[in-house]
């Protein structure tokens, strides 16, 4: 991808947010949307190869509208300050967790797992975990996932400015309901999404290089998710 263009037309966007300025510039942002959909659908290719279930994916699958729904929100501003993708088996809305890109000025990253899960799909995970403690601890406590994401406490995620990596984007102040309070593993308990992240460059996404960096990070992230995965399976 071109992301030099593509961040300069989105920083454009942010200083001037509005149909008018929107509408003498479609020429532009209709080629940076072509570049970063040209680089989601290499992206499917590269992470069917190690995660055969969303080989089928189309791009129109995977990217979200650059119009924002401003029904009901305050910010009244058309259109989005970035670009982003949720590479999922089922769907860009789906519950399930996927691999998420996501290109902003200053704020890059890539992320995967499963957000905003309802609290029943939830309370399953917790139980789910706690059942079967050690195959987790395997997933998420070897040296590259920590160096990829950290723990849970090792990062914090603050709207438009997430620490340079995390594991766990919202958690609990204290013990889920129901759950033993001197459980040894709470953290994991305390997380409301089973999400990890890691803030990259302006630059990362230059050219077809990022490919191999992504499947990196996203292989490493892999199993944590298709444990919460099977939980979220029997729900949707």
């Amino acid at each position: 991808m071109d992301t030099k263009r593509i961040l300069n037309f989105l920083k454009d966007v942010a200083a001037n947010n509005n149909r008018p300025w929107f509408q003498e510039h479609k020429e532009e942002y209709l080629a940076c949307k072509a570049d970063f959909e040209e680089g989601i659908s290499k992206a499917i290719a590269v992470i069917s190869e190690f995660d055969p279930e969303i080989a089928n994916l189309k791009v129109s699958d995977c990217c979200y509208r650059f119009y924002r729904d401003i029904r009901f929100s305050q910010d009244k501003s058309p259109y989005k300050r970035h670009f982003g993708a949720y590479i999922c088996s089922h769907g860009k809305k789906a519950l399930r967790g996927g691999y998420y890109i996501h290109i902003q000025p200053d704020q890059c990253l890539i992320c995967t797992g499963s957000y905003w899960l309802p609290t029943n799909i939830l309370t399953s995970c917790r139980n789910e975990i706690m059942g079967n403690i050690e195959e987790w601890r395997t997933a998420v406590e070897n040296k590259e996932f920590i160096d990829y994401y950290g723990l849970p406490n090792d990062g914090s995620w603050v709207e438009d400015k997430p620490s340079a990596k995390g594991f766990g984007i919202e958690k609990l102040k204290t013990v889920p309901k129901g759950f033993p309070r001197d459980y040894a593993y709470i953290n994991y308990l305390r997380m409301k999404d089973y999400a990890c992240w890691r803030v990259v460059p302006n630059d990362f996404f230059d050219g077809d290089g990022w490919m191999n960096e992504i499947v990196k990070y996203f292989k490493v992230a892999k199993p944590m998710m298709d444990i919460v995965n099977s939980v979220v399976d029997d729900y949707e």
